[in-house]
């Protein structure tokens, strides 16, 4: 049986400053985009739409703001309002974890809707390009979890040869953020750069994208402890599947939306 390393959640420290591994997760993330996005523009599909690294530039800065103000406030109001509520200070100490993946998606497609108004670009075009970059970042964020020790998994058959002892509960446990790194995060980024490798019709690759995560996500919250639990039909569902059901439903009606239509792209003048 494995036990949790404990890793310190600070990296580093300069000065009074100190850098927490969890906030270096996001820059990874961050500088990821940057890197896929600059082979992505270079794509000959991609290329043809007139994306610059301006516009990633531009974008990641958007972005950012997106995934940092959606995350948070997704985790305070889809998670724990009662007790941010009457904590209100520690909504703003990111540093120590807490970050809604479904709320930071939000966050994200109201800043890009931003993003293609300022930059006179379609919305659906942007979605399309920034898709196959997004789940490589996630899958930095729960590392940055299975550092801090949070989201801790459903217990384990103790002949599991990965099940893990984890600090403050009782029990071997599932490493739920690393299931969810793996699978939420590193398969889905493989299926999508693969997908958007070609040229496919307007919103199908990001259609994919809403739709796979969903459905990768509402499989591994079998093994994380959810944050609550409701019953639908007699079946127990956690907080993480009822926010991923609209994103299935969602996934696929898009799909069937890009492929049935006639979505032809206009190249940038």
């Amino acid at each position: 049986m494995l036990v949790h390393p404990q890793p310190n959640p600070i990296a580093f420290s300069i000065g009074p400053v100190q850098i927490h591994w969890y906030g270096l997760m996001y820059v990874v993330a961050f500088a990821l985009f940057l890197i896929l996005g600059r082979v992505r523009i270079k794509q000959p599909h991609i290329a043809a739409q007139g994306w610059t690294a301006e516009d990633l530039d531009d974008m990641l800065f958007y972005g950012m703001l997106g995934v940092v103000l959606g995350g948070r406030l997704g985790e305070v109001l889809f998670y724990e309002p009662a007790y941010y509520f009457s904590h209100p200070l520690e909504i703003f100490q990111v540093w120590h974890g807490g970050m809604s993946y479904h709320g930071g998606f939000l966050g994200v497609l109201i800043a890009m809707a931003l993003w293609a108004r300022k930059r006179q670009r379609n919305l659906l075009d942007v979605y399309d390009f920034i898709a196959p970059m997004v789940p490589i970042g996630y899958a930095f964020g729960r590392l940055g979890n299975f550092i801090n020790a949070e989201l801790p998994g459903r217990l384990a058959d103790p002949s599991l040869p990965w099940a893990m002892l984890w600090p403050g509960v009782e029990g071997p446990r599932h490493p739920s953020p690393l299931y969810q790194m793996l699978v939420d995060g590193l398969l889905v980024f493989v299926i999508m750069w693969v997908f958007a490798r070609k040229p496919r019709p307007r919103l199908a690759v990001g259609a994919l994208y809403t739709l796979l995560y969903g459905c990768a996500r509402f499989v591994t919250e079998y093994f994380r402890v959810p944050d609550w639990e409701t019953t639908v039909a007699g079946m127990p569902i956690t907080s993480g599947q009822v926010l991923s059901l609209p994103m299935i439903v969602a996934g696929i009606a898009m799909l069937v939306w890009a492929y049935t239509r006639d979505n032809k792209r206009t190249v940038p003048a």
